[in-house]
C-alpha cells in the first residue's frame, strides 16, 4: 500500500490519490507489492529495496548512497502493547525533499506521529523534518517500553528473594513462573538493545547525510539530540540487562536450593525411620523364644522403642539445623 503525504501549511495531510509524487513530502510504503515498488522507482528514479535486501545485516547494505538518494535501514520494535514485542526493519530513503519509508510492520510510532503532524504539532514540511520526527517517536516508544520492563523487574525482584514489606506480601512465589517472567523481560530487553543500537547507527548516518545535503541546522540539532537520547537509553538498557541476568541466575539458584532442601528432607526422614524399622523387623521375626511377646507389656514396649528410636535422630538433626 502506498500512502502519500503533503505539507499543507504546518500540517501533514494524506492525499486521496497518488498524483505527482515528486512534490510529496512523505511517501509511505506499507508491505508494498512489486508493481508498487516499480511505480515509485519510475516516478522518483530511485531503487526501492526488497524485503530480503532490507534484512541484510551488513552495514554497507543498510546505510549507503545511490543516485543522490540516502538509504538508511533500522531494526525497530513493534507490537509492544501485546506484551510480546517483535522486531522488524524499516528503510528510510531521503531523496531531494522527499522521504520514502518502506516497512512491513505497523509500529504505533507511525500513526502517533501522523496524528500529531495532522494537528501541526511537529515540524513536517520537509522530508528530513518528517524523518527526524519519526525517529524521535520511535525512541519515545522504546523508552516507554523500557520503563514498563523496569517496573516489572522491580515487581519481581522482591518475589525472587522472598522479601516482604508492610504493603506487599510474597504472593504467588512460584519460582518456575518467576523464571519464565524474568526470562521474558530479559528477552524484551535484548530486543530493545538490538533496536537501540540500530537506531544509533541510523542517527549517525542521518547526521552525516544532513550535513552533506546542507539541510536545515535545526534538523541537525534534533538529530544530535535524538542521538544523545538513544545513548542514554542504551545505558539504561545495559543496566537493565545486567539486572535481569542477575535475577535469572538468582531464580535458578533458588530453584536449585529448594530442590536440595527437598532431597535433604527425604534423606533425613529415611535416616529417622531406619531405627524404628529395625525394631519392627526384630519383633517381626518368627522365633519361638521371644519372652516379651508373651508379656502384657510387650506391645507397648515395642511401640516405645520405635518412638524412642525415631526421636533420638530427630533431636540430633534438629540440633544440627538440618530440619
Amino acid at each position: 500500500m502506498i500512502t502519500v503525504y503533503d505539507a499543507v501549511g504546518e500540517k501533514l495531510v494524506p492525499r486521496g490519490t497518488l498524483g505527482d509524487i515528486t512534490t510529496a513530502v512523505w511517501i509511505d510504503l506499507i508491505d508494498p507489492k512489486e508493481d508498487e515498488d516499480k511505480f515509485i522507482e519510475k516516478a522518483l528514479g530511485i531503487e526501492v529495496p526488497t524485503r530480503s535486501e532490507m534484512r541484510e545485516i551488513e552495514a554497507s547494505n543498510r546505510f549507503y548512497t545511490e543516485n543522490g538518494a540516502y538509504y538508511m535501514t533500522s531494526i525497530i520494535l513493534h507490537n509492544s502493547e501485546q506484551g510480546v514485542p517483535m522486531t522488524s526493519v524499516v528503510t528510510f530513503i531521503l531523496f531531494r525533499n522527499n522521504l520514502v519509508t518502506v516497512r512491513y510492520a505497523e509500529p504505533r510510532a507511525f500513526p502517533i506521529y501522523i496524528a500529531r503532524a495532522a494537528k501541526g504539532d511537529v515540524d513536517c514540511v520537509t522530508g528530513p523534518g518528517v524523518m527526524i520526527g519519526l525517529l524521535e517517536m520511535l525512541i519515545e516508544r522504546e523508552a516507554d517500553l523500557i520503563e514498563r520492563v523496569q517496573d516489572e523487574v522491580e515487581r519481581m525482584a522482591p518475589l525472587v528473594f522472598g522479601q516482604t514489606t508492610a504493603s506487599r506480601r510474597p504472593q504467588n512465589r512460584r519460582l518456575d513462573v518467576l523464571l519464565k517472567s524474568v526470562g521474558k523481560e530479559g528477552d524484551i530487553t535484548s530486543r530493545a538493545q538490538e533496536s537501540a543500537m540500530s537506531l544509533h547507527r541510523l542517527s549517525l548516518y542521518f547526521a552525516n547525510a544532513a550535513r552533506e545535503r546542507k539541510d536545515d541546522t535545526r534538523v541537525l540539532a534534533r538529530i544530535e539530540a535524538a542521538n544523545h537520547d538513544i545513548l542514554s537509553l542504551m545505558e539504561s538498557m545495559r543496566f537493565l540487562s545486567a539486572r535481569t541476568s542477575f535475577l535469572l541466575d538468582a531464580t535458578l539458584g533458588m530453584i536449585s536450593t529448594e530442590q536440595n532442601q527437598i532431597i535433604k528432607l527425604f534423606s533425613v526422614m529415611a535416616v529417622m525411620l531406619m531405627p524404628p524399622t529395625l525394631v519392627a523387623s526384630i519383633y517381626g521375626m518368627n522365633f519361638k523364644n521371644m519372652p516379651e511377646l508373651e508379656q502384657p507389656w510387650g506391645y507397648p514396649m515395642a511401640l516405645f522403642l520405635m518412638f524412642f528410636a525415631a526421636l533420638i535422630p530427630y533431636l540430633y538433626f534438629k540440633r544440627k539445623g538440618w530440619l
